[in-house]
């Protein structure tokens, strides 16, 4: 029997332990240039006791930017500040993955440069708002992409990942989970395309796979990961009975050799243990436990087999040494939500460790 505590090898590098810090927004890169910080490098370096963490979501384009503040993987200014960062964790003795996100159409043009919009499979618009400089805006219809356009968006995955391995990343995990653009080409109420790229399941998961693909190729498999949310309905996503497509998604990502598959999980724990069993490799569980945060309980799922690591959220953010205070037992510092996203080191960098 496994348990958190115990080292792992993933995609061959090893692990200290399977506490994973899940990628949470936090919309710190302040400036023009969407550079990550000193303060985001203290902020990782504290949680460097992490088996892994799991940045924040990076554009790896200017149009792939969903939010104000957020960090780019996509010029050489923002490579070298990335080098701060990942330098500052790995003097930590932790190990970094860069996570790579593209958020589609939900977006505003207010937030993109240039003239730019949101872009999606088709141009449906999300329900709801997106928070922006000026405050809450309407979602707005995504500009559809065209077959040049998508190869495009793939190309950009690509070199966004070829510059996390240049800034001294240990690897990337590609976003396809939670409403943003992979999981927009999965889903089949905002996948209404009638070419290769949608009429029916394998033209649906076609663009993950062309992805996943592609970074594989740029840096080699084993420092790739990818996350997915079958049946999770954040940011107006609806996808019915999912098991049938990303069945035949991880079927297809079979032979990239990924270092690790992320499941955010949704109530239906039967579907986890499908797709736990469809995947042959290192299966990394964000488990479902709404309303409230993944606790010291989650653990149990490494035990009894149903993960290989399991990632903590908001109980990580307020818990800097996280996999310490799981070990002993806590106690925890409970999350602030008021500060969670934007603001300075309160909320961020100020969460005590243990004394002793």
């Amino acid at each position: 029997m496994s348990t958190a505590f115990d080292p792992i090898v993933l995609g061959g590098k090893p692990l200290a332990n399977r506490v994973v810090m899940a990628p949470m927004t936090r919309n710190r890169a302040f400036g023009s240039g969407a550079e990550p910080t000193e303060l985001m490098a203290t902020y990782y370096a504290q949680r460097a006791g992490a088996g892994l963490i799991v940045t924040e979501g990076i554009q790896p384009t200017a149009a792939g930017q969903g939010y104000p503040n957020t960090p780019g993987l996509h010029t050489p200014g923002q490579v070298r500040a990335w080098r701060t960062v990942t330098d500052a964790v790995h003097r930590e003795g932790g190990v970094i993955f860069a996570q790579l996100m593209h958020a589609g159409r939900i977006s505003h043009p207010s937030l993109l440069p240039d003239g730019l919009v949101p872009v999606g499979p088709s141009a449906v618009a999300a329900k709801g708002q997106v928070h922006t400089y000026e405050g809450p805006k309407d979602f707005v219809a995504p500009k559809e992409l065209s077959e040049p356009e998508i190869r495009q968006v793939v190309a950009d995955f690509a070199a966004a990942a070829r510059n996390a391995i240049e800034a001294g990343f240990d690897g990337v995990e590609i976003h396809g989970a939670n409403g943003y653009l992979i999981h927009q080409f999965l889903g089949p109420r905002t996948n209404l395309r009638t070419d290769a790229w949608g009429a029916g399941v394998e033209g649906r998961i076609r663009f993950a796979v062309e992805v996943a693909a592609a970074v594989a190729e740029a840096i080699g498999g084993n420092r790739v990961g990818l996350r997915i949310s079958p049946g999770n309905p954040y940011n107006d996503m609806s996808e019915g009975d999912p098991a049938k497509a990303y069945t035949a998604l991880l079927d297809r990502l079979a032979g990239l050799d990924l270092a690790y598959l992320h499941l955010v999980e949704s109530s239906d724990r039967t579907l986890t243990a499908h797709l736990r069993k469809a995947w042959a490799g290192t299966f990394v569980l964000n488990p479902f436990t709404q309303p409230d945060v993944t606790g010291p309980d989650a653990l149990k799922l490494i035990e009894d087999g149903s993960a290989d690591a399991v990632a903590f959220g908001a109980l990580f953010l307020a818990n800097p040494d996280l996999p310490r205070r799981l070990a002993a037992g806590g106690p925890f510092n409970t999350p602030a939500p008021s500060t969670f996203y934007g603001g300075d080191h309160r909320g961020y960098t100020d969460y005590p460790t243990l004394t002793t």
